[in-house]
């Protein structure tokens, strides 16, 4: 079978267990639709969080930027693996044993105010949509390259499939669908991976191939002859930084603190039977996470030596078939600057703006034709981050079901994501601004009813975010990041650890960080993207990390704002003491 043949059929097998597992555990009750009935199994939880988690960035993307961007990309790795290890101490015991369906249900019950409540709605809309708009370009992404479909029409078809399983099966069925998308994914991540590592370095385990020597020559390292090979080109030294620390250390924590106070994680807490079990699964995710992780940066520079020797200074009419099925999905580009018909891939942008703008013509040597501007520098091709982890196994010859199973891999990250974001929305409508709120009087079946309907108003508001996103797709997970750190962060951790914040501290903190953050971040890629540069940015702080400021600025207006307000009533601070007390792991507990 052809590459082609052997992705459909990947593809469709994986999306028929997904549908299958969505139909065989709907949900036929609220509880079952939020949090799975609290019932899940430590272990079968870690998986799925690990899934919901590990979105299309962290698949597509996060390889592409470390490949692109050598030490920098590093602000990922230590932001979003720190991060999930601050959620799994810092909140996800205390909050499981408050035992609410959602963030917005632990916002308005701790801070004993409506309104509170209704400004979390509000959060988790913004930060929910500015994620799901990384994961269903994605998506897209996958769709456009190996079923040959453009970007727009990948966007729909996922749509489709994520309305199908979040809409049937609610919080049930999409935990067991994400526990089968790990599976997938990790798989299909890591088998490229290996079968690389041993070509290169001739080490089964491309985490340990990262520091070795290349396969028949024990005096070169991998990161020196990668380094070299940059260093001649003119590229970015792949084990050097070029950000300011102060950016890099605020895009950090940004990610750190906005992985700790993401609505659509944080939930997955909730679906398991006891405190005990919250501990346990965090721990089992973590350890999912990291197989991952710290196989990224090996992807990544393997990937990276494989595109220059394989591109650099060949002719167009030599280059592989893989290259043009990509440049045809528009995802990569040449620019025939000298006129010689070699891909001469230099530093530096090859055209200006740095996405391709296509005509319908073809050029001199049967390439996509550009009406974009050339630049004054060498560089002549243009190569989209997100396209790495899906294109390596085909610029590294491997076998066509790899090819396949990287596909369907992708998918399952992108989707897996979206379809907890999607949920995370429809919920706290329903349920936080519907039957707590507006329409309190509503029956279970009225609830449920509804849940379903903004799921699906949720799924078409992200196809059009994934049809139109803000950036590539880590970038625009970095931004949902940055908005989950100022508003959840502080009010979540105080809401747990400091009994006299009340809920005027709630909610002006919650509204500090939104509006400062959102702002910042509109206003430097929206308003004014041509002010996009370090000198511009307060204290040299980019969009990605301005979440960390937002978030200072919150505890600053939230310790301000309680202490000339009213102390919250007694039972209320007897119930911050009580969510901290321990629990005895023999005691059966169930708060939900």
């Amino acid at each position: 079978m052809t590459a082609q043949e052997l992705t459909y059929l990947f593809v469709g097998l994986t999306f028929a267990l997904y549908i299958g597992i969505a139909i065989a555990s709907r949900s036929s009750s609220t509880g079952e639709f939020y949090v799975a009935g609290g019932h899940v199994n430590p272990i079968a939880n870690g998986a799925a969080t690990a899934a919901d988690w590990m979105s299309a960035a962290s698949f597509l993307s996060m390889a592409g930027i470390i490949a692109f961007e050598g030490a920098d990309g590093a602000r990922y790795l230590m932001g979003w693996t720190g991060g999930y290890v601050l959620l799994a101490l810092l909140f996800a015991p205390y909050l499981r044993k408050f035992g609410k369906y959602t963030v917005p249900d632990f916002v308005g019950d701790r801070y004993y105010s409506q309104t509170a409540r209704m400004v979390a709605v509000v959060c988790v809309i913004f930060i929910s949509f500015t994620y799901v708009a990384g994961q269903m370009r994605g998506v897209g992404i996958v769709f456009s390259r190996f079923l040959e479909v453009d970007i727009n029409t990948g966007v729909i078809i996922g749509m489709a499939i994520v309305f199908f399983y979040s809409v049937l099966g609610g919080m049930k069925g999409i935990t067991y669908t994400q526990v089968a998308q790990y599976c997938v994914l990790i798989f299909a991540y890591l088998a490229p991976a290996i079968y690389i590592s041993i070509i290169m370095t001739g080490n089964p385990l491309p985490m340990l191939g990262l520091g070795s020597t290349v396969a028949g020559d024990s005096s070169i390292f991998l990161l020196d002859k990668l380094d070299g090979l940059t260093d001649e080109l003119g590229m970015r030294i792949f084990t050097e930084s070029n950000k300011s620390m102060i950016d890099m250390f605020f895009i950090t924590a940004a990610l750190m603190a906005g992985t700790a106070g993401l609505p659509h994680v944080i939930v997955r807490f909730f679906t398991v039977p006891r405190v005990r079990d919250a501990r346990i699964s965090a721990a089992y995710a973590l350890v999912f996470i990291a197989l991952l992780y710290t196989t990224a940066p090996a992807v990544a520079a393997f990937a990276r030596i494989n595109i220059i020797e394989n591109i650099d200074s060949v002719s167009y009419s030599e280059l592989p078939q893989w290259f043009k099925r990509w440049e045809e999905a528009g995802l990569l580009a040449w620019l025939d600057k000298n006129g010689d018909g070699d891909v001469q891939y230099r530093g530096g942008a090859a055209f200006s703006p740095s996405k391709p703008i296509y005509s319908n013509e073809r050029g001199v040597n049967g390439e996509r034709e550009l009406v974009n501007e050339a630049t004054s520098g060498p560089n002549e091709l243009y190569i989209d981050r997100d396209i790495i982890v899906l294109a390596h196994p085909e610029i590294a010859k491997l076998p066509d079901w790899v090819v396949a199973l990287v596909a369907a891999g992708g998918l399952a990250a992108a989707l897996s994501t979206a379809a907890g974001l999607l949920l995370v929305i429809s919920t706290a409508i329903s349920h936080d601004l519907l039957k707590k709120t507006l329409m309190p009087k509503i029956s279970e079946r009225q609830e449920l009813l509804y849940a379903r309907f903004a799921a699906a108003v949720a799924v078409l508001v992200a196809g059009l975010f994934g049809i139109n996103p803000p950036g590539f797709v880590a970038e625009v997970v970095a931004f949902a990041f940055g908005l989950a750190a100022a508003t959840f962060f502080p009010v979540i951790f105080l809401g747990i650890f400091y009994k006299k914040m009340n809920k005027e501290a709630a909610i002006s903190a919650m509204l500090t960080g939104l509006v400062f953050t959102s702002s910042y971040i509109v206003y430097f890629k929206f308003i004014d993207p041509s002010a996009n540069r370090s000198v511009n940015w307060w204290f040299g702080i980019s969009p990605e990390g301005i979440g960390t400021l937002g978030m200072i600025f919150s505890f600053f207006v939230a310790f301000f704002v309680s202490r000339f307000t009213s102390p919250p009533p007694l039972e209320i601070q007897d119930l911050v003491d009580d969510i901290r007390v321990p629990v005895n792991s023999f005691e059966k507990v169930n708060e939900a």
